[in-house]
């Protein structure tokens, strides 16, 4: 009879043994499915035809979120912001997307007029206006659009703002 009671036990350890085993490896199964998804959907580059590129590269009416240009950095904005007791400043670091080695050429060329301009739009934000994701987005296109003013032919396709300090 005990020994009826052993075996038993030990059935039923083998099985919830063999359970926990089949548990686990589908929980991992899910984990290795969720983590490609998560990858493929916020990480990876979205994939496009050669074709497709090179119509986009060839054809500068297109808009400018299809089109990929060379990085340019430029240099580190350090303003007092616009607070009424200007206790608060900003430190801003910026690159740009320019369209082609002209709009590049154009930035070196403008840089004095460049930094005045950014200057100026920079110092004239306050904290309030500035600590929003929203105000951070009309920002950046406040920064393209007066780049492109300066250097023309909207040789700027995008800016990121690679550094941000308020304080």
């Amino acid at each position: 009879m005990a020994q009826e009671e052993l075996t038993q036990e030990e059935g039923k350890k083998k099985k919830g043994g063999l359970l926990k085993w089949i548990i686990i490896v589908v929980l991992l199964a899910a984990l290795g499915v969720g983590g490609w998804f998560g990858y493929k959907m916020f990480f990876a580059a979205p994939e496009e035809d050669p074709a497709a590129q090179q119509a986009a590269a060839e054809d500068p009416g297109k808009p400018a979120e299809q089109l990929e240009g060379q990085i340019v950095a430029l240099p580190t904005f350090l303003v007092n912001l616009a607070d009424p007791l200007g206790r608060r400043y900003l430190k801003l670091g910026v690159e740009v997307e320019v369209r082609d080695a002209e709009a590049q050429t154009a930035l070196t060329k403008y840089e004095a007029k460049i930094k005045d301009t950014l200057l100026l739009l920079l110092s004239s934000k306050t904290y309030e206006g500035l600590s929003t994701m929203q105000a951070k987005v009309e920002l950046k296109q406040e920064i393209a659009d007066r780049l492109n003013q300066i250097i023309g032919n909207g040789g700027v396709l995008r800016v990121y703002i690679t550094e941000m300090v308020i304080q």
